[in-house]
């Protein structure tokens, strides 16, 4: 014991220079990730770009036209007409310069149809009609009509109150380019391309929907690639892949710049959203494929920023380069022609149905393994971690010994275990801590580096706190030798149990079916090779800071991978935070602080644990603990300096002109409603806001809600908000703006069946609406049946503990009367709250948009409310 006491109260020097060195060292990481991340690596084309190269000049051309000559583009407006419009044009102009050895055909289809469908964990009716889908089939001029083809879909309409340049103005200009490419590279495809630009994916994927159930060319699609956007740019990110493992194996071979996580398949399900992939890969076809979305800049994601200058320069050239390629890869693939059967796999196409794990280190390279033999992998390390004890104790026959050896390995887990805990604990008790005295949260949301410096520090005070605490614990039985030192006992059976820690985590993943337990299996199998050139090292030199050195180097490559996995994974959370949604106060908060909190303590622990058992009896020092400690206050003090927002990380604001009416001409009630997005509510807003406020007049005739139904226009994204503000509106300008409301009424008698069934008839006019997103039904009552989605009902939702109800969402072709019929099963009344979502304002709701600062993000259109009993 008197060893490790000398070893802990002297070389405080060599613990500070060690820890400089870590420091520079993941700094240098940290920014080598950072270039990655933000596409320094590529060198985009420009519009002279030569015509066989895939050029993102030329594709921005395309995305100025859409995004910001025409602008809006969502269902409704006449901007998603002349998108329409200039796609097709387009595309006949490649189909008329295209060879002889080349069949181009070219259609516009309008699609109606209606389906139930699990959105955001609730269930929802979805009627749609005349939808517009722009396709083009790219072959050569010997392929049949029938021949297996490769789908490319990318929606063109944008989402409410954004000109949508990212999502996906950006993905339909990919697809032009990359059409151009095709036709300009003198590539004849093999199999066929059929390129879907399809107009109602932001309506929750009612185009690639029509296109699935009633194309011509839906059964001949083998798989599809569908290309999406959740922000500006960064990684071009696979983010789903399957049925199968056959989709991300060809992407695995043949990706230029390969950017695919099997790891995010098990995180995507948990982000509120849903993508085109479900529609062909899941709920109506069991086609594989593969998701692709922009990953990085998601403050701009679904707002008025969302425009051409703040894509990420170089993430539309990464994406036309790996699209032309996998493109090729697919059609030229064996397999196309069975990917979509859904017998009993054959030998040969057995990559068709299983799951596979696959990674990208740093875009270089792509690893790539089916399930058997990942099961056999990851296995490896926890076979080994258990047959250990058995090798300890050769020497020393006897249970009584191999109960010791067990013991202290369970402890090592145990006391690692603890250590990655505490440095997830202690993170989150200063983010309270902070916000107790501060009066605002997310203070690192535009500046994503004191989240940084505020959790890393005080998360590495948890990780070596075990180690400062039981710094003699575990002591092992010698595994190396049999006369080491106490302090070489104590540093094996930490390490050891870290190992199997890791061992662990990694059959664990393997057993929940999930496929980032590759994370853990590397860790492993890393510190495994570190700990031979650490105990060489030792062996020869001592405990010295070489001897780290050794431990850390070998390493490197893990680390590496781990600060790019887990900083990626901070960064997109912390801008996807700014549309979370609120909780009910006081808990919501601190949500979002503790929920980052919480995760850079788990990053800390992938980046920094598995250095922990070697370089933690340097660290876990009073000194050392003490200047993290001191860091992580400064830290926490320079962030309350600096707000949460800017123009280039703006707060989102949702604002609803609600406007009940009785009948065609009646107006019940008007009012202002207002839903934050995030932790900082109203007091934190109007504070400074204070122009809005006055316009307001925040704080005399204003109350606050919690009830959803004012908000039914938005379901199912009003359920991800708790707390809405009501202002009261003057009605004068209403009547001036339109002549007529919606209404619904029923157009002819109701029928009655002898086993007492009441059919109710129902026409639904919108009235004098003049730019309709989207009407929303919530029916209540004994309802039995309706003629939306095959007379099938979705399962019943409840509002805030009120009665079941079921909700229908209609869009599409607002100018015509929607006819229809609900079933009752007794006498009883249905009753039908309908909601009208208008995107015309008026002018008042224009200048008190216009009254909020510019760091603000308005969302704002118009809901006309009303309920009927039938």
């Amino acid at each position: 014991m008197a060893s490790i006491s000398r070893f802990r109260s002297s070389g405080g020097g060599g613990a500070f220079a060690l820890l400089a060195s870590l420091m520079i060292l993941y700094g240098l990481m940290s920014a080598l990730v950072y270039s990655v991340l933000h596409m320094k690596f590529i060198s985009p084309l420009g519009v002279d770009a030569p015509i066989e190269r895939f050029s993102e000049g030329r594709a921005l051309g395309h995305l100025k036209v859409l995004a910001h000559d025409i602008g809006d583009r969502q269902e409704g407006r006449e901007g998603l007409v002349q998108a329409g419009n200039y796609i097709r044009e387009q595309l006949e102009e490649l189909r008329d310069r295209a060879g002889s050895d080349l069949r181009i055909l070219v259609e516009e289809s309008t699609v109606n149809g209606s389906f139930n469908m699990l959105f955001l964990g609730h269930s929802i009716t979805f009627g749609y009609r005349s939808h517009t889908n722009v396709l083009m089939r790219i072959s050569s001029v010997d392929s049949l009509d029938t021949d297996s083809s490769v789908l490319l879909n990318a929606h063109f309409d944008s989402p409410l109150g954004s000109p949508g340049a990212s999502d996906c103005g950006a993905c339909v200009a990919s697809l032009l380019e990359l059409a151009r490419l095709i036709v300009d590279s003198g590539w004849i495809p093999p199999q066929p391309l059929i390129f879907l630009f399809n107009g109602a994916e932001e309506l929750f994927m009612m185009g690639s929907h029509g296109f699935i159930t009633t194309n011509k060319w839906r059964d001949t699609i083998g798989a599809f690639i569908n290309v999406e956007a959740s922000g500006s740019g960064g990684p071009d990110l696979v983010t789903q892949s399957g049925p199968g493992a056959w989709p991300s194996f060809i992407y695995a071979k043949s990706a230029v710049y390969p950017m695919a996580n099997s790891a995010a398949q098990d995180v995507f399900t948990i982000v509120p959203g849903d993508t085109d992939y479900r529609i062909f890969a899941q709920d109506f076809g069991n086609i594989p494929g593969l998701d692709i979305i922009l990953i990085i800049g998601c403050y701009y994601y679904h707002t008025s920023f969302d425009t051409v200058e703040r894509l990420m320069p170089g993430s539309i050239q990464a994406r036309g380069d790996n699209l032309f390629s996998v493109t090729k890869a697919f059609v030229d693939s064996l397999s196309l022609e069975n990917a979509r059967k859904v017998e009993v796999p054959t030998p040969i196409d057995k990559l068709s149905y299983e799951r596979a794990v696959y990674f990208d280190y740093l875009s270089l390279f792509m690893v790539f393994y089916p399930k058997k033999i990942a099961i056999v992998l990851h296995s490896l390390p926890l076979a080994l971690f258990l047959f250990l004890p058995l090798l300890v104790q050769s020497s020393n026959k006897g249970l009584h010994s191999l109960f010791l050896v067990s013991y202290d390995f369970m402890k090592g887990i145990f006391l690692h275990f603890f250590a990655i805990i505490l440095g997830v604990i202690v993170p989150v008790v200063f983010a309270v801590l902070r916000l107790v005295f501060s009066s605002y949260a997310m203070s690192w949301y535009a500046r994503p580096y004191l989240a940084f410096l505020m959790f890393i520090p005080c998360s590495l005070v948890g990780l070596l706190l075990p180690q400062f605490v039981w710094w003699r614990s575990p002591v092992s039985r010698g595994i190396f030798a049999r006369k080491s030192s106490e302090q070489d006992l104590a540093t094996e059976g930490r390490f050891w149990g870290a190992f199997g820690y890791y061992s662990l985590l990694t059959v664990a993943f393997l057993l929940a079916g999930l496929s980032g337990g590759f994370l853990h299996f590397i860790v492993s199998i890393s510190m495994l090779i570190a700990w031979i050139f650490y105990r060489m090292t030792y062996y020869y030199g001592g405990q010295s800071l070489r001897s780290v050195a050794c431990y850390v180097l070998p390493l490197l490559p893990c680390l590496t991978y781990s600060v790019h996995f887990g900083g990626f994974l901070i960064q997109f959370a912390i801008e996807r935070m700014g549309m979370a949604g609120t909780f009910c106060p006081p808990y919501g908060f601190y949500m979002q602080d503790i929920i980052i909190a919480v995760l850079t303590g788990i990053v800390t622990g992938w980046c920094v644990g598995p250095l922990v058992p070697i370089v933690g009896q340097w660290l876990a020092r009073s000194s050392i603990m003490q200047f993290l400690l001191h860091l992580t206050v400064l830290a926490l003090a320079l962030s309350s300096q600096f707000f949460p927002y800017t123009t280039d990380a703006p707060k989102r604001l949702l604002f609803q002109h609600t406007i009940v009416t009785a009948d065609l001409t009646q107006i019940v009630n008007s009012s202002y409603d207002f839903m934050p997005v995030d932790a900082n509510s109203f007091e934190f807003l109007f504070k400074h806001s204070p122009d809005a406020a006055k316009q307001l007049q925040i704080g005399s005739v204003s109350s606050y809600e919690t009830r959803k139904e004012g908000w039914l226009a938005l379901t199912p994204i009003n359920f991800l908000f708790s707390r809405t503000l009501k202002v009261p509106a003057k009605t004068d300008d209403i009547f001036r703006q339109y002549t007529s409301f919606p209404y619904l009424s029923t157009y002819k008698p109701q029928e009655l069946s002898g086993s007492g069934i009441r059919r109710v008839h129902l026409e639904f006019d919108l009235g004098s609406l003049k730019e309709v997103w989207v009407a929303v039904l919530n029916i209540t009552g004994p309802l039995h049946s309706w003629s939306f989605a095959d007379n099938v009902l979705s399962a019943p939702e409840r509002f805030e503990g009120g009665p079941s109800s079921f909700i229908c969402r209609l869009s599409g072709a607002s100018h015509e009367t929607w006819t229809f019929w609900l079933e009752a099963n007794s006498s009883k009344p249905l009753r039908v709250d309908t909601a009208v979502l208008e995107q015309h304002l008026l002018e008042e709701t224009k200048t008190i948009k216009r009254k909020f600062p510019d760091w603000v993000d308005v969302t704002a259109y118009t809901s006309f409310m009303s309920s009927y009993l039938f």
